[in-house]
């Protein structure tokens, strides 16, 4: 199996070549950073860079993937909401549809989402409207004013993109069927990865109590085995799914919310 991966580097990336390579895969990983192990090709990729999307796109035209993994992300961080919004959800749109012609039939594409983005439901209208973003390329443009208009700081900013990450996926589903093509996207929360105390400062104390209740921060293996099972023929029946990773924080929330 070929597998074109983005943010391969570390974390749930570096996890999932990981786990890739040692089930006998090709990985080519598309990442600012060149990867230390476990890929066997590397794409030089800046999300925040349209050119960069284009010319990573373009370095591969000639290949085919069976599989596409949608993995590299920003976290939040106090300043970079337009960053976090431009890379976690234009930039993995623009790389998306660019690499759409090098997956053959049968192909998979899955998506790294987040548990963030679990109130989409509630926030389809901003949603909607991040997405009619540009001059419906997906780029982005107008984004600076959107923000300002919406009043989206770094937390909003990084919620909305997975929550826009996860509306996608779903949007995408019937017309890439009709393709051949399957998608899905994963959801984690609380992973002990690099980034985990960036998490911690923009959401605070809740981040804490809940790995607490789930007895732990989960871990980038854990996110990588399902990754890699979407990437798979045994998923062949799952389609336009979001799929939690939480080690329980859902149901803790819903338990609360029926006891409270």
């Amino acid at each position: 199996m070929r597998v074109a991966l983005t943010g391969g580097s570390s974390g749930i990336g570096a996890a999932v070549a990981a786990r890739l390579k040692r089930d006998g895969h090709h990985v080519t990983a598309f990442d600012l950073t060149k990867p230390s192990e476990n890929i066997d090709a590397w794409v030089e990729l800046n999300l925040a860079d349209a050119a960069s999307i284009a010319a990573a796109a373009a370095k591969v035209s000639d290949q085919s993937f069976d599989v596409l993994i949608n993995n590299a992300g920003l976290p939040p961080r106090e300043g970079n909401g337009e960053l976090v919004l431009q890379v976690n959800y234009f930039g993995l749109k623009a790389f998306m549809d660019l690499m759409l012609d090098q997956l053959p039939e049968g192909g998979v594409i899955v998506n790294t989402a987040s548990r963030a983005g679990a109130m989409w439901r509630d926030n389809l209208e901003q949603i909607k409207g991040l997405m009619a973003l540009g001059g419906g390329d997906g780029d982005g443009d107008g984004l600076a004013d959107f923000i300002a208009a919406e009043e989206i700081d770094h937390v909003r900013a990084y919620n909305l993109s997975k929550e826009a990450v996860i509306v996608l996926t779903q949007v995408m589903t019937e017309d890439l069927l009709k393709r051949g093509l399957r998608i899905n996207s994963v959801s984690p929360a609380a992973v002990s990865t690099g980034i985990l105390d960036d998490f911690v400062s923009a959401f605070g104390e809740r981040v804490g109590k809940a790995v607490a209740r789930a007895g732990r921060a989960g871990n980038a293996d854990e996110i990588a085995d399902v990754i890699c099972f979407l990437a798979s023929s045994d998923s062949r029946w799952i389609k336009g799914q979001d799929i939690v990773i939480d080690g329980g924080i859902s149901a803790f929330v819903t338990a609360d919310t029926l006891n409270g």
